[in-house]
């Protein structure tokens, strides 16, 4: 059996082993590096390892790394991609684990490769064979981008826990729950012809118009039927994002194209969503013989909500002092609770500091984050009842 690396210098592997993911395919890199530095630490400290290798995704992997046996257990899980980096705005490297201030700065303290490291220092003391259930450490591909990774843990409906813990930054606050993310494309596609007359034409642009009226009326129907006094914006929001039509002054508009962001509440489902509008849509310009296509600009990401009352939830607001809240970001979450794992959002970072030049983990936060992982193996993996 082997120790691993220093906690600061697990750190620093993870923050200088790049693994951006994006949906531009120019700034999209593999996290498999990722994956394989993890799984040869893991490996040496006695966890049973599975790198997952995502289907059709070269270069992305996830990781379940496993230690103790049985049903049950708790899963400690984070992102081993990071969003891009603003180049030239950075007072330090992005990709090199600096210290200053009493803070770590680099791509990925707080959101979220940092957590992975200290989930592993916190559970390094802990005897497999006087764990009653596994723990379960997992790593993922793609959060940043399309969620595959967490996809794909679904569709092989592995890990198999009660319990998860996902790092990513909440200042220490538990979460459990979180709103839904839909991106969509409207696309009207009407006929061209010259401005001068419009009967040689079919106008998309000011068909368009009456689409956006139906979006709006959509979305104060929405916010009157679904509140949430949990969440700091307590209602679904539906922003008009980006907008394009036609390609001169003097031509009748043969095209335009609405992308829309909808944030939705636990309980609000994605699909029944998406359909709902296209048939308001379709209903709304059926007589201007325009032709109407809806494309989702990603698959979208669920709400997530884990019940008040789930042993997860108590324990983690018992051991930082703090309600378990709601957030507006999405997280992996919802994938976990898809396969009937109770799950928490819970990590050291901050949502201030993500997505953000000189990113940054403040190390005060460390220790405590440390003994509150240890409790939670301790209860949920060493102390779990033998009769469950």
């Amino acid at each position: 059996m082997h120790k691993a690396p220093a906690l600061l210098d697990m750190i620093d592997g993870l923050v200088s082993t790049p693994s951006v993911s994006s949906a531009n395919p120019g700034l999209d890199q593999g996290n498999r590096p990722v994956i394989d530095l993890l799984a040869g630490w893991l490996d040496g400290l006695g966890y049973a390892i599975e790198i997952m290798p995502l289907p059709g995704r070269p270069g992305k992997a996830n990781l379940i790394a496993t230690l103790g046996s049985g049903p049950g257990g708790l899963i400690l899980a984070g992102h081993t991609d990071t969003v891009p980096y603003d180049e030239g705005r950075w007072n330090y490297d992005p990709f090199r684990l600096t210290r200053a201030d009493g803070r770590l700065y680099g791509l990925g303290t707080a959101d979220m490769k940092a957590f992975l490291a200290i989930a592993i220092e916190a559970a390094s003391g802990f005897d497999a064979a006087k764990m009653r259930e596994p723990l379960v450490l997992v790593a993922t591909a793609d959060e940043e981008s399309s969620m595959d990774g967490a996809k794909a843990l679904v569709d092989a409906r592995r890990p198999q826990a009660r319990y998860a813990v996902i790092g990513e930054p909440t200042g220490m606050r538990p979460v459990r729950m979180h709103k839904g993310i839909l991106m969509e494309a409207i696309h009207l596609r009407g006929r061209s012809g010259h401005s001068s007359d419009p009967a040689l034409g079919n106008n998309a642009l000011e068909g368009m118009h009456k689409v956006l009226g139906e979006l709006l009326r959509w979305r104060a129907e929405l916010q009157a039927q679904n509140r949430n006094p949990l969440f700091k914006v307590p209602f679904p929001t539906l922003n008009l994002g980006h907008i394009h039509g036609g390609d001169n002054p003097n031509r009748i508009c043969a095209d335009c194209e609405l992308h829309i962001d909808l944030r939705p509440l636990p309980g609000m489902e994605l699909d029944a969503l998406r359909a709902t509008m296209q048939t308001r849509l379709q209903r709304v310009i059926a007589d201007t013989g325009l032709e109407l296509s809806c494309r989702p600009l990603f698959d979208g990401t669920p709400a997530m909500e884990t019940p008040a009352a789930s042993e997860i939830v108590r324990a983690t607001e018992q051991l930082t002092g703090y309600s378990a809240s709601a957030v507006a970001f999405g997280t992996e979450g919802p994938y976990f609770t898809r396969m009937g794992i109770n799950t928490v959002v819970l990590g050291p970072g901050d949502i201030d500091q993500a997505h953000q030049p000189d990113e940054f983990l403040s190390e005060d936060r460390i220790p405590p984050t440390i003994e509150l992982i240890r409790n939670l193996i301790q209860r949920f993996c060493v102390d779990a009842p033998a009769d469950r």
